[in-house]
């Protein structure tokens, strides 16, 4: 396994180095050639919006002289050192893994996730490689939005991996530690560089007096059309989800019956049919049921749409938990990681309950994924945002403690978020926000959602304490907008993690919303919350800014085949 994570690893530095046609060298010229003095003006303008400038310098300072002038050249070195430390993390988790194989279960579970982990970020890294070399300046800035993407999903697989470890259990504080100083924090680190200069890269092109259009890619990228469907669905899938509406479903490759009228009597069956080399929608039909089954959808299994009879009829259930000894990661009842997964009229449950804390119903990473009218019943971590853009309409999301959680840029749309009743003595929060780093394109957004309690929390919503959210990492970032608050909400509104920790750079914001829970003159007073924020600010968290993109990279291909005319992405 050593081997071929170091080959491939070689490969995709070739890429960087040869395909791109970069050659970096340390630089020990004269200052006084005119050449260097362009190299270290350019090499302070890339750097100096970045949260590291002398990591970034470091980095950037590999290039040759002779390429001073070109800004792609810095952000194929920042990528090719990157790569370097992506390979040595994951060389390094396969390394652990073995030496740890036979020591106690937890942290075997913990290894094993931070070795697939890492193999999603090498995934997220040789998706940036391929852009960086396939475009020019110009095509970079206007794929800025997919770039963001992907160095996001870097930094949320690692702290992913991070989190997976029990830091009161001495083994796997240690490991943590080992994999923390010697790989997985200068990923990060390097990866945030990039991030930055991707995200201030009109500001840094504008400065290099290069002639280009440096105006914001198109709105249209990605936005909810009338019918609630993403632009990101062509034709042919709004076509498909508007049969499955009407009861007219599509002919699918595979269909799923307990009772044995389907070809296959588990949806995970049915999910290992998935054909190699398999190009195009592959659709698959679960009938009316309750499937007591773990699955996880392979990155492999693009574009997959799963569909029910309804999230009342067909449901996919589990229980793991985190009491019983299960990483949270692990406890997914349904586990997505491909790309372009599709799911409707089903239902995802975790039926643990909430004395038994993590315990995932339904844990989402595809990029350019969407939910309609399904569940996600759950309690504890309910729903696991994972990583990457998602969207949800006309959902069911259920739970108690930040039972929407995750670092994804994820806008749920049209729901219904009902909360749970939790154990004595425990509060409900009804997001947990895990952005790391200022510049991830990351976030949860609620927009014209119904807040609600479940009828077993109404009799005791005035001492049960229930808040919107708390912050879970650094730079928090989550909005309610245009949604109904019901009167259970505490006044405050949003609670903290542990004491005034990230209270100043967290990015709380409610914007339109109706209902009795609805009234910021109550609300914290944070330096990172936002009362009332002005329509112009909302709009950055309406689909069509939040969630731009597309699932080729290339938007005019999917945008055009769409037709789909822009919305400005207010519901009200």
């Amino acid at each position: 396994m050593n081997g071929k994570i170091l080959v491939s690893g070689v490969s995709l530095i070739l890429v960087v180095g040869v395909a791109i046609g970069v050659v970096v060298v340390v630089n020990k010229k004269d200052t006084s050639d005119p050449q260097v003095a362009t190299h270290q003006k350019s090499v302070k303008l890339m750097c100096e919006g970045t949260e590291d400038p002398k990591l970034c310098h470091d980095t950037l300072n590999t290039v040759k002289s002779e390429n001073a002038s070109d800004p792609k050249v810095y952000i194929a070195a920042a990528v090719e050192t990157t790569v370097k430390s992506v390979i040595q993390a994951l060389n390094m988790s396969d390394r652990l893994t073995v030496e740890h194989s036979d020591n106690n279960p937890g942290l075997k579970m913990a290894l094993d996730d931070c070795k697939d982990l890492i193999e999603f970020a090498m995934d997220s890294i040789e998706s940036s490689i391929n852009l960086v070399r396939d475009s020019n300046i110009q095509s970079l800035h206007n794929r800025a939005p997919d770039f963001r993407n992907w160095l996001s999903a870097i930094i949320s697989y690692q702290q992913s991996c991070m989190d997976g470890f029990d830091s009161g259990k001495e083994g796997e504080e240690k490991v943590k530690e080992e994999l923390h100083t010697q790989s997985l924090d200068q990923m990060g680190k390097l990866t945030g560089i990039i991030l930055d200069i991707v995200t201030n890269l009109s500001k840094i092109l504008k400065s290099f007096n290069l002639k280009l259009d440096l105006s914001p890619a198109s709105r249209r990228l990605l936005e909810v059309d009338n019918e609630g469907f993403p632009t990101w669905f062509s034709a042919a899938d709004r076509k498909l989800l508007a049969k499955v509406e009407q009861g007219d479903a599509p002919p699918p490759n595979a269909v799923v019956a307990k009772d044995g009228s389907g070809k296959f009597k588990t949806v995970k069956e049915a999910i290992d049919s998935y054909p190699n080399g398999f190009e195009g929608r592959f659709v698959i039909y679960v009938k009316a049921g309750t499937y007591d089954e773990y699955i996880t959808i392979p990155k492999k299994s693009a574009n997959i749409l799963l569909y029910g009879d309804g999230p009342a009829k067909t449901i996919i259930t589990g229980s793991k938990n985190f009491v019983d000894g299960v990483k949270t990661m692990q406890t997914a009842t349904f586990a997505n990681t491909a790309p372009g997964f599709i799911a409707k009229s089903i239902a995802f449950e975790n039926t643990a309950g909430a004395k038994k804390h993590q315990a995932v119903a339904f844990r989402n990473q595809g990029d350019l994924s969407a939910l309609f009218d399904c569940a996600m019943r759950g309690y504890q971590d309910t729903l696991y945002v994972h990583a990457n853009r998602q969207f949800y309409r006309n959902c069911e999301i259920s739970g108690t403690i930040d039972f929407i959680f995750g670092a994804s840029a994820a806008l749920i749309q049209n729901s219904k978020i009902i909360v749970r009743m939790p154990e004595p003595n425990q509060f409900n929060t009804v997001t947990a926000d895990g952005t790391k780093q200022k510049n991830m394109a990351t976030g949860i957004v609620i927009q014209n959602c119904e807040i609600v309690p479940e009828q077993a929390l109404v009799p005791s919503k005035s001492q049960i304490k229930s808040y919107l959210g708390r912050p879970w990492k650094q730079f928090s970032r989550t909005v309610v907008m245009e949604s109904n608050i019901g009167d259970f909400i505490q006044p405050e509104g949003w609670t903290p993690w542990d004491g005034d920790m990230y209270l100043d750079t967290l990015y709380y914001a409610e914007y339109a919303n109706t209902g009795p829970g609805s009234n910021v003159q109550g609300r914290v007073k944070w330096k990172g919350y936002h009362p009332n924020i002005p329509k112009n600010e909302a709009q950055q968290f309406t689909a069509g800014e939040f969630l731009r993109g597309g699932t080729s990279g290339n938007a005019d291909d999917w945008l055009k085949a769409t037709g789909v005319p822009y919305t400005i992405g207010f519901t009200k």
